[in-house]
């Protein structure tokens, strides 16, 4: 169980885990690749990205896909991209390279506080309302899902606004559960490991209440205090799959900047199951070009792209 009030801080780390490098042939090594993707090349693996995970590409992305697909194939030491198409069918999906094939497609962009005003929200409004509750009889338990957390920016922010929004309020037991396609940003992510530039957007203040400098061989980063790390739990969770390997409802789920790669009937099924698993009353978040109109019943727009959930509305939840 993880509590936030009471004892805050930790000793100083000095030294931290060196970041994973991923293996491959470099220098000289690299075998030439002889063609671009062709036309029907693009057509094959933008057909197999949308079935595995939901991505739609549109023309403009091919150099983007080839690009991207290029380092796999010299990580492999192949020359064309037919080539890859066939590695991928003789391993099949549940291979390692299928996983490396997806973490290469996936994008991973984010950053601490991005949209802040999402973490404005749950520190002024959010946590007042459920301290409220509590305090007329209400349990102290706090779920929140990062679904497609990317390299854990996000899942931490929520950490440390809780931390600092409860403040003084003892005895809260708050789980974070932080999810993402891609197994190499979640490695990232759960060593909780930035460089010094990654921390800029959060006030120096919050930075040295929540993070640890690193000194000698890691000078130049930081790394999140273990209190606030051991608030979220990271797992690979593919929204488009059937059966997400999770066992609770949550009072606030974030799924920003996903919905916009799906299809508008990806979109219409990612979100009916997002609010199978979100409480009655909950709180959904979309990212800032995003939107639940036309797409699903049962919510209420409060402010920007932050969404609550009817009361006795069930959602598309798997049956138990």
């Amino acid at each position: 169980m993880n509590q936030i009030g009471g004892q805050r801080g930790s000793r100083t780390e000095t030294a931290f885990p060196r970041r994973t490098q991923t293996s491959g042939l470099t220098g000289s090594h690299l075998p030439p690749i002889r063609s671009d993707l062709s036309d029907r090349e693009f057509e094959t693996f933008s057909g197999l990205i949308v079935t595995s995970t939901g991505i739609t590409l549109g023309p403009h992305k091919r150099a983007l896909l080839q690009a991207r697909l290029g380092g796999r194939l010299r990580s492999l030491g192949l020359t064309t991209f037919s080539d890859y198409r066939r590695v991928l069918d003789e391993q099949g999906p549940t291979s390692e390279e299928f996983v490396r094939f997806v973490n290469a497609v996936t994008t991973t962009k984010t950053a601490f506080f991005r949209e802040a005003r999402h973490c404005a929200y749950l520190a002024e409004r959010w946590v007042p309302q459920t301290l409220g509750k509590a305090t007329a009889g209400g349990q102290r338990i706090i779920r929140i899902w990062s679904a497609a957390c990317s390299t854990g920016e996000e899942p931490y922010t929520i950490a440390l606004t809780l931390t600092d929004a409860l403040k003084g309020a003892t005895g809260w037991d708050v789980r974070i559960l932080a999810s993402d396609i891609n197994t190499d940003v979640l490695e990232h992510a759960a060593a909780g490991i930035y460089d010094l530039e990654d921390v800029r957007p959060i006030p120096p203040a919050v930075v040295r209440r929540h993070f640890l400098r690193g000194r000698g061989a890691s000078t130049g980063l930081v790394r999140l205090r273990p209190a606030l790390r051991g608030l979220v739990t990271f797992r690979r969770i593919n929204l488009v799959e059937e059966g997400w390997p999770i066992r609770t409802r949550f009072d606030v789920i974030f799924c920003r900047n996903v919905l916009i790669y799906f299809d508008r009937p990806t979109q219409q099924r990612v979100l009916g199951r997002l609010l199978g698993f979100l409480k009655d009353g909950g709180i959904l978040i979309l990212g800032h070009s995003e939107g639940v109109h036309g797409t699903v019943s049962g919510l209420r727009h409060i402010s920007g792209t932050i969404y609550h959930k009817e009361i006795d509305h069930a959602g598309d939840h798997p049956r138990r």
